[in-house]
């Protein structure tokens, strides 16, 4: 059984109950709810201080509302940890909650930590935390399994609970943490949501995180983190590997990270690339990027006339797709890859589960709009969208191949603030 599945078996049933030891990694995710019974957010993490071998203090919660926005609890306005809920009284601050020196993160900072008991290497599992008198927050319990930090840790042999006091080596910095453990509490988060989890970790930590994810999550992370973040991560990486995971991102999300780093750093990435994987970021990097061609992606979905209505839906049902994209299919005569043949026109998905499955696209293609020029600007993207109500606008360059589509997700991105994922739009007082 995995170190995972034995967490989740035998201390689930334990968790939330009052006057018990609530394991931490458990409180990842649990929905956090208003006097009033409203859900507000989900924990993300748990606060405390380390003062050499006494038990630390829980000093409250990382709540993330919305929009991705991680907030302070204090411990003191916490009512009850019960089954699949934290309730607060009183009122919370909104905002942005900002880790002072004297604090640390027991989900971010202390899963995968290398300890030592009577010498012997251990690696942290989980921390449990325990009420001990009124309002106050202890954490009195470690989980444990045998060997220093590094890789298959989940999988090494039964966990063992101990007193926080039986423990060495929680104040030591390690170089090399690893984060086996803490991707068990990421497992169930949204790209989006990781994102803002890395986003909140120190850069240590973050690095350790990126480091051991697989390429394809990591791809899908990065595209949502901001730009900053972005370059750390990839520098961090040894040049192989960011290759790989550029490989992995969208063409169009690709292209902008490139077009963020120096220009050699950005060759020599791509000159390790696959030449395939390579060739659309190439074709996307000499469009400026405020233009209709900068924001496309290059990989719509694209079919030739004499494909049925089946065939249609069974592309846009993969599961890799975008609401976005996968609201039309565009028509072109071959080759279907971007640059296609001449583009025809495109077939609407409602339009699309109105019609018979062998029904052919030719027969239905909506021709009534004229595709965009990838010189369109921003401006002119957008009122397009508004205009006719689309998700998604075919690019067609000057001889009548389509080169892309433009998402109206792809126009947000340019359209909001740069630092748009690091802004906070509530102010208010420090928080206590």
């Amino acid at each position: 059984m995995s170190v995972g599945a034995w967490l989740g078996r035998s201390i689930g049933h334990a968790a939330y109950a009052s006057d018990v030891q609530i394991f931490i990694a458990r409180l990842a995710g649990t929905p956090v709810f208003d006097p009033a019974g409203d859900q507000i957010g989900r924990v993300r993490d748990v606060v405390v201080s380390i003062a050499g071998t006494t038990s630390p203090r829980v000093h409250g919660l990382v709540v993330e509302v919305q929009p991705r926005r991680r907030v302070f609890l204090p411990i003191t306005r916490v009512r009850s940890i019960e089954a699949g809920s934290v309730v607060f009284s009183g009122r919370i601050n909104m905002r942005r909650f900002e880790q002072r020196t004297t604090e640390t993160l027991a989900i971010g900072e202390m899963l995968d930590l290398s300890v030592e008991i009577g010498g012997k290497p251990m690696t942290v599992l989980d921390l449990a935390m325990e009420e001990t008198k009124r309002a106050e927050w202890l954490i009195t319990k470690v989980a444990l399994v045998k060997g220093a930090s590094g890789l298959g840790l989940r999988r090494r042999g039964t966990p063992r609970i101990v007193d926080w006091a039986e423990v060495r080596g929680f104040g030591a910095v390690q170089q090399d943490q690893g984060a086996a453990n803490l991707l068990v509490t990421f497992e169930a988060m949204r790209a989006a949501d990781l994102a803002g989890a890395l986003h909140a970790l120190p850069d240590k930590r973050r690095a350790e995180v990126a480091a051991a994810l697989d390429d394809v999550r990591l791809a899908d992370v990065l595209e949502e983190l901001p730009e900053r973040d972005q370059i750390g991560i990839l520098s961090w990486l040894a040049p192989e590997r960011a290759a790989d995971v550029l490989e992995e991102m969208d063409p169009d999300d690709a292209a902008d990270l490139l077009q963020d780093l120096p220009a050699e750093q950005a060759e020599a990435l791509m000159a390790l690339m696959e030449p395939e994987e390579a060739a659309p970021i190439r074709r996307l990097l000499i469009y400026p990027e405020n233009t209709a061609g900068g924001m496309m992606t290059n990989e719509p979905v694209v079919l030739p006339p004499n494909s049925t209505v089946a065939e249609a839906l069974a592309h846009i049902r993969q599961r890799g797709i975008t609401p976005a994209v996968a609201a039309q299919v565009y028509v072109a005569r071959p080759p279907v890859e971007t640059p296609t043949g001449r583009f025809l026109g495109l077939a609407h998905f409602q339009r699309m589960l109105r019609e018979p499955p062998s029904t052919l696209l030719g027969s239905i293609l909506d021709t009534s709009l004229d595709p965009i020029r990838p010189e369109f600007t921003l401006n002119q993207v957008t009122f397009y969208l508004a205009t006719y109500n689309l998700v998604a606008v075919p690019v067609v360059d000057e001889v009548g191949r389509l080169v892309g589509a433009v998402t109206v997700d792809d126009v947000l991105d340019h359209l909001l603030p740069e630092d748009w994922r690091e802004q906070d739009d509530v102010s208010g007082a420090e928080r206590g």
